[in-house]
């Protein structure tokens, strides 16, 4: 193994902010990544996956260990199912690519998500009204200071809307070696009501779509909307979509009746963060080269030579404008560091 002192992350962040790694390792597999563990370092640990989720906002005085762990197989298998566990180190959007042309349905709809299959149940990453935990089975972490191996279960993963319980209860203390999913033979169950999937579809007059068709419509709409992080540098979504209460929604309605929601239960509506952000009038907003994206303002971007620190200050500006105008927080999607 190659310890790498004070390493540019420039290339391990989808924002392109070149912050240093005071020791950087990259680990390609379980008994790699323990042996690590096991070296003793006066650095503290930081585990780096796709780096798609994550603000730099400083240099990190830390060991950062790069979990480049690959494979996919199949572990089971009935007559409406199949089982596959997939590595961390597996690009996110290449795994679900891969599901598709195995006709297995469940992740279409999150198609062209940048990042790692290990962090994804970390965010219970979602989009287009499907989440992780809908085809999750269960994953294997890495105690970070026990080195045991341990299975976590969908229940015991405690999922939430971009919650897990490594965000809260087990934060920083295991590191994600593999995912278990749960996927759908033919005939697939499809969601295509949310966001604009069937408008696309209809315009390619699909009328019986397939998961392929389903993945190529989200990659279409995404690729129209967000930007691609190796030309310009973004996390995606930078905010969290705000769940507030009901009765707040019906009193903001009467001033904003074209106000977009989505019922969570009955008492709690979401609304799309993007369109609070476009309501200011922040679309397209920069500071010098921390930017709100021109077509959509859910997204922060770094047009070229941004710091974390700038970055950072301009999303402390959006919430403000945000809170001034609906009196409603949002919070950061994103890991800060």
């Amino acid at each position: 193994m190659n310890i790498i002192k004070n390493y540019s992350l420039k290339a391990y962040n989808t924002f392109g902010i070149d912050a240093l790694a005071k020791e950087f390792i990259e680990v390609k597999t379980t008994d790699e990544l323990i042996s690590v563990l096991n070296l003793p370092s006066e650095w503290p640990l930081f585990l780096l996956g796709g780096g798609s989720n994550m603000l730099l906002t400083k240099n990190l005085g830390n060991r950062v260990v790069f979990l480049n762990l690959k494979g996919i197989k199949q572990i089971n298998e009935n007559d409406n199912y199949i089982w596959l566990k997939a590595m961390a180190g597996e690009n996110w959007h290449d795994f679900v690519s891969y599901t598709i042309e195995q006709n297995l349905g469940g992740l279409e709809n999150l198609s062209l998500i940048p990042g790692h299959v290990g962090t994804a149940p970390i965010q219970n990453i979602g989009a287009y009204g499907v989440e992780i935990k809908d085809t999750f089975e269960s994953c294997e972490a890495v105690h970070l200071n026990s080195m045991e191996i341990k299975s976590f279960s969908h229940a015991d993963c405690q999922f939430g809307y971009r919650e897990s319980v490594f965000k809260n209860q087990f934060k920083n203390q295991y590191a994600i070696i593999s995912v278990t999913f749960k996927l759908k033979k033919e005939p697939h169950i499809l969601y295509t009501s949310y966001g604009s999937i069937g408008e696309e579809l209809a315009e390619n007059n699909i009328q019986n779509p397939t998961i392929k068709d389903v993945s190529q419509a989200v990659i279409k709409i995404r690729q129209s909307k967000l930007p691609d992080p190796k030309v310009l540098g973004n996390s995606g979504s930078f905010f969290k979509n705000p769940v507030i209460l009901k009765t707040d929604f019906e009193d903001l309605q009467n001033k904003f009746p074209q106000m977009p929601h989505y019922i969570v239960n009955e008492n709690e509506v979401k609304v799309p963060a993007g369109w609070l952000i476009e309501q200011t009038g922040l679309k397209g907003f920069r500071q010098g080269d921390a930017g709100v994206h021109e077509k959509q303002a859910l997204v922060l971007v770094n047009y070229g030579q941004a710091t974390g620190a700038e970055i950072l200050s301009l999303s402390k500006y959006v919430q403000k404008k945000v809170k001034e105008k609906f009196n409603i927080n949002i919070e950061a999607e994103v890991n800060i560091f």
